[in-house]
């Protein structure tokens, strides 16, 4: 909702749009779609780079290139999306990488939203994640506005809280007065708050258990999808794996994506297809591990008795 409420501010009219590398949680389509006419133009990012780049690898030089792109176009383009650390790709910028996007888009006067609604779900041991607002300075940052929520970090899924940081009044203000239709209820506000306060719970109790137990259920099911040969992408945060089926579609479309999406399905096994996050490539799905461990164990031996199955998918018609 908070994503929905900042991109229809600072959207613009229906002629606008917004920068998103894709591939991007893609409940965001539904939404600006229902609250706003704003277009959401995609950065595509490639599964297969070349050279001494990574797999969906997001630089300045690309947002560059889709903007360059959208002008010509003939598309208006008021602000940028960035997810950090990233959905689905578990992906994390660096300081340097988020300084050159906001500079980037401090160059082209545009509005930049970074969700951060999984900044305490890094799991990596060897990896930090830097806010946008522990840079030492914010390129522009009336054009800066940062949002996160209870609903993931502390596994609240369905509590709406959320908080937007912004040092544009004007931003804030509009925000103020949409509190009466979109607030958080009192009871919950102060639930909340006193789960907050308790800082030695939150701080040596409730996340270094979660953060314990979302690494031990990344590495479960990332070496069950090492032993079944399936590429994925190693990050470490969130609570899912990027992982490229690719190799068991008929064809190069997302049609057999669909298709295979389907198979899966049949055997009782959800996953979320790529298309759904707008992936530019057919194959890629996404693996959510944040489960109980006798679950994670039932749908990867599930997984591993299609293994068979799917190598002779190209011959199954669903």
């Amino acid at each position: 909702m908070l994503m929905c409420l900042l991109i229809v501010w600072v959207g613009g009219s229906f002629a606008d749009a917004i920068l998103i590398p894709t591939p991007f949680y893609g409940v965001i389509t539904e939404d600006v779609s229902l609250y706003s006419g704003v277009k959401l133009y995609h950065v595509p990012l490639d599964s297969k780079p070349l050279g001494k780049d990574r797999p969906f690898h997001l630089t300045a030089e690309k947002l560059d290139q889709a903007l360059q792109r959208a002008k010509h176009q003939g598309v208006n383009v008021r602000a940028l999306v960035l997810i950090n650390p990233h959905n689905p790709l578990g992906e994390i910028y660096t300081s340097e990488e988020m300084n050159s996007f906001l500079k980037f888009a401090k160059e082209h006067v545009l509005h930049v939203i970074v969700d951060e609604i999984y900044m305490l779900s890094v799991f990596g041991e060897d990896i930090t994640f830097h806010s946008v607002l522990s840079l030492d300075r914010l390129p522009d940052p009336q054009r800066t506005h940062v949002i996160w929520g209870l609903s993931k970090d502390f596994a609240m899924a369905g509590v709406r809280v959320g908080v937007v940081y912004s040092e544009n009044t004007d931003l804030v203000q509009a925000l103020d007065r949409l509190g009466n239709l979109h607030g958080v209820g009192g009871p919950t506000q102060h639930q909340v708050a006193l789960m907050l306060r308790d800082h030695e719970w939150v701080n040596d109790v409730f996340l270094p258990e979660n953060r314990r137990r979302l690494r031990e259920a990344h590495g479960f099911v990332s070496s069950q999808l090492t032993k079944l040969g399936i590429p994925y992408l190693h990050r470490g945060a969130g609570f899912f794996i990027w992982a490229d089926f690719s190799k068991y579609l008929k064809e190069h479309s997302f049609t057999e994506e669909l298709r295979l999406w389907r198979c899966f399905l049949t055997h009782r096994v959800l996953l979320s297809c790529g298309q759904a996050f707008s992936c530019s490539s057919p194959g890629w799905f996404r693996i959510v591990f944040s489960d109980q461990q006798r679950r994670l164990q039932l749908g990867l031996f599930t997984l591993c008795s299609m293994t068979h199955f799917l190598k002779c998918f190209r011959c199954c018609s669903l």
